[in-house]
This record gives C-alpha cells, sequence and structure tokens, in this order.
C-alpha cells in the first residue's frame, strides 16, 4: 500500500472558460430586435383594446418586419465592425 496521493490539493490546475478566454458575453443584437419586437406588438394589441386607434393588421406586421429587418443589418453591421477591430493572434 502506498502513501501516494494521486492529486494533491496544493497543485491545481486552472483552465480557462470560454467567458474568460474571449473576454465577456455580449449581448446577441437578433435577441434583442426580437424581444423589441414582441414588445412593440404587445403595446399595440393594448393600444388597439382600448379603442384609442384603429389598427389595420396587415399594415401593422408590414411596419414590424421592415423595423425588425432593418434593426438586425445595422445590428449586425455594427456587430461585424467592432469583431473586426479585434486584434489577431496570427493563428488560424
Amino acid at each position: 500500500m502506498s502513501n501516494v496521493d494521486p492529486a494533491p490539493d496544493s497543485y491545481t490546475e486552472e483552465t480557462p472558460t470560454a467567458e474568460s478566454a474571449s473576454g465577456p458575453a455580449t449581448t446577441r443584437v437578433g435577441t434583442v430586435v426580437w424581444g423589441l419586437v414582441v414588445l412593440a406588438l404587445a403595446v399595440l394589441i393594448i393600444i388597439a383594446q382600448l379603442g384609442v386607434v384603429t389598427l389595420n393588421g396587415t399594415y401593422v406586421l408590414i411596419g414590424l418586419m421592415i423595423g425588425a429587418g432593418a434593426a438586425l443589418v445595422v445590428g449586425g453591421l455594427l456587430s461585424a465592425r467592432k469583431r473586426d477591430n479585434e486584434p489577431t493572434t496570427g493563428k488560424s
């Protein structure tokens, strides 16, 4: 019988997590945009139910889709632009 401890407590190997290796996690553009679309749709439904204004469902959906598409394109371009400014390690 041996008294050797295979993994002594004094030696701990820390492996970097995905978050510490690539920096803090960022908010995804798609999540924010679709959250805003759902919120806007809920507000429009509430306004229509209160009788403040009469809404045409087709025009509301077209407007929301145009706004969401524009926000996704702009957010994607800004995200790509920010990502291109990060220094490279030279490894592919």
